[in-house]
């Protein structure tokens, strides 16, 4: 029965209920028999099986064992990547930490913000001051140095056309 599964065709597909062969087995001399590597992938090869052959003993114990074999590879395989895996609690916990930890850095994110803020706040002050302070100092050399020359440089003028005060 193994042999058969292995084959794609049961053994109640190619011979019927009184033990002859049916005419759908007895118009096809060949089988497909499906071939399953040891890493999963799977082919089929077109095999020419003579009418009244069915699997041997020892055919059958070789499918066994290579299905025996097959199963004990993934089996650890399977095994292998079981040793990476981490239970739902431990998960869960590691996700609880890594939420902390990206609140922690968006409140540590948001203080540097406000920093940010208030040093550009400050530092807009302080050119509106630097300007104010520039305008005062233009003013005050205006009237401190300009103006009396003027007023000297216009005495002057006048004195010189002999008009006198």
């Amino acid at each position: 029965m193994i042999f058969s599964l292995c084959c794609g065709m049961g053994y109640s597909q190619s011979r019927n209920h009184s033990g002859r062969r049916s005419s759908a087995a007895s118009a096809s001399s060949s089988r497909t028999r499906r071939i399953v590597s040891g890493h999963g992938a799977a082919g089929s090869v077109q095999v020419s099986v003579p009418p009244s052959a069915e699997p041997t003993l020892w055919e059958l114990h070789r499918a066994v064992s290579q299905l025996r074999e097959d199963l004990r590879g993934d089996l650890a395989r399977l095994a292998a990547r079981l040793d990476h895996v981490v239970t739902e609690d431990v998960y869960r916990a590691d996700q609880r930490a890594f939420d902390q930890r990206i609140s922690q850095i968006e409140a540590g994110l948001a203080g540097l913000r406000d920093e940010h803020d208030q040093a550009t706040e400050r530092a807009e002050q302080q050119r509106r001051e630097d300007q104010a302070q520039a305008a005062a100092t233009r003013r005050l050399v205006l009237s401190s140095f300009v103006s009396p020359l003027l007023l000297m440089t216009l005495q002057l003028w006048l004195a010189s056309r002999g008009a006198a005060p």
